[in-house]
């Protein structure tokens, strides 16, 4: 089956063929370790985890890799304001250095406990110094590239393409900078953007510094992932995932870099995520309206609701955060384990093992052409519970081990820990409280039946009464 994903460049869905047979090279843009990322950020990351699953659910070899930044990103994603590690570490009283580890390590906790694989390779911007140097000497060979007494940058009058992937005209491109900061004045068009900042002038104190052909400093922030990603993947690669505010900045910034400096694409196809919005409004730190995930778990939301409610929305639409709908989300989510603990103690054949066998099919083919339609994840979600009604509608139509294992190859995209799910310790006097009730129902002594029910309630146990016999659950 063929898998279908829209391509940011094309502006259309298109058939995702690797360049190398059966290999797959993805590019993740990842965080700037200064603060805890917000729940918006972790939408872009369940949407960029769920497209590697699904290459990997086609049998594709994927090399994945992400960045880190942790030097460069100023408080604009263009060139204006102070670097957000050193603003970090002035507001925590902590090294520059400090504050970068604790807040990846903050992230890989984070990652684990929405279950979102690691990328292969996660490369810190302090590590590839050397390799931002060369793209800047190899941008300063092909005449992209000028030196101001400030800094050096980008001359983007040179690089014909330079809005092909944002659409916009280059006069009306924003700069990302912010009114209360001071810009640099002798830029040659407002839109270059800075390769290497100069450790002069706002920057005289800048802790992170490094020697280079241009005077002591330190890398701008696009600069890192044209360098990492071709060093780890090579040019072109196949594609480059992010965000929906990076196709106006930091993503038109990469390809100018990257196919400046070496003449060919940088990446096939590009991905972006949609915002996540809280009352309506883009999720974000500069605006102080954001939740992190850790703020959900203090107020007993499990990660993986969240998980669930992003993938009950596509990847390019947004999304409006509530707190009632990540409650439905934790709600549906416990209906789904509920109902691998119900499978896991049923076991009855089927009547009709062929028209089972079939009706799983079915299931499987519509669940691939859902997630083959670009990461059709609400459509997905819902085959899953069109089959749980089925089942319930008639349960002796269906092989529950045959069923449970189809729903654990669902989650290999879903990523909701299925196969973790854990059945419910019952104690052994509620088990004999139900053992007796169901010898009074089939004796038809409803009355001692319907007293052992309430009194298996007040012990905080549900008891359902089904085809293959009663069934028990927590409260």
């Amino acid at each position: 089956m063929k898998l279908y994903l829209y391509n940011t460049l094309s502006r259309k869905k298109e058939i995702f063929k690797p360049i190398q047979k059966d290999q797959v090279g993805l590019y993740t843009c990842g965080p700037t370790v200064y603060d805890f990322p917000h729940l918006g950020n972790y939408r872009t990351y369940i949407f960029e985890d769920v497209l590697r699953r699904t290459l990997t659910y086609q049998k594709f070899r994927v090399t994945h890799i992400m960045n880190i930044t942790d030097v460069g990103h100023l408080t604009s994603d263009a060139d204006a304001g102070e670097d957000k590690l050193e603003k970090g570490a002035a507001r925590e009283g902590k090294t520059v250095r400090e504050i970068a580890q604790f807040y990846t390590d903050a992230f890989l906790k984070d990652l684990a406990l929405l279950n979102i694989k690691r990328a292969h390779k996660l490369i810190p911007a302090t590590s590839a110094i050397k390799e931002q140097i060369a793209l800047i000497q190899q941008l300063f060979k092909k005449g992209y590239a000028y030196e101001t007494p400030e800094a050096v940058y980008y001359d983007v009058s040179r690089f014909r393409n330079y809005t092909k992937l944002s659409g916009q005209k280059l006069e009306q491109k924003k700069t990302g900078a912010r009114k209360e900061v001071a810009t640099e004045t002798t830029k040659q068009h407002p839109q270059d953007f800075a390769l290497w900042f100069k450790r002069i002038g706002r920057f005289a104190h800048h802790t992170m510094h490094w020697n280079s052909p241009w005077g002591d400093g330190f890398p701008g922030w696009h600069i890192e992932c044209s360098a990492i990603s071709t060093k780890y993947l090579g040019q072109p690669f196949d594609i480059h995932t992010g965000g929906v505010d990076h196709i106006s900045v930091h993503h038109p910034n990469e390809i100018a870099q990257s196919e400046g400096a070496y003449g060919k694409p940088l990446a096939r196809f590009w991905m972006h995520g949609e915002f996540l919005l809280i009352d309506r409004a883009k999720m974000a730190k500069s605006a102080g309206n954001f939740y992190t995930l850790s703020s959900l778990t203090e107020k007993g939301y499990p990660p993986l609701s969240f998980r669930y409610l992003v993938l009950g929305a596509h990847y390019r639409k947004k999304l409006n955060f509530t707190r009632e709908s990540l409650e439905a989300a934790k709600q549906s989510l416990e209906k789904l384990y509920e109902f691998v603990r119900e499978l896991r103690t049923t076991a009855p054949m089927p009547k009709n093992l062929q028209r089972h066998t079939k009706s799983l099919h079915i299931y499987a083919q519509k669940f691939a052409a859902a997630i083959n339609n670009n990461l059709d994840t609400p459509h997905a979600l819902s085959l899953v519970w069109m089959l749980i009604r089925a089942y319930h509608k008639n349960p002796l139509h269906y092989h529950p081990p045959s069923l449970l294992k189809l729903l654990f190859d669902f989650d290999t995209i879903f990523g909701l820990q299925l196969q973790n799910v854990q059945l419910e310790k019952i104690p052994r006097e509620i088990n004999t409280l139900v053992a007796l009730r169901e010898r009074h129902r089939k004796n038809n002594e409803w009355t001692q039946a319907d007293m052992l029910r309430h009194q298996i309630d007040m012990e905080g146990f549900i008891v359902e009464d089904t085809p293959q016999g009663p069934r028990l659950k927590r409260k």
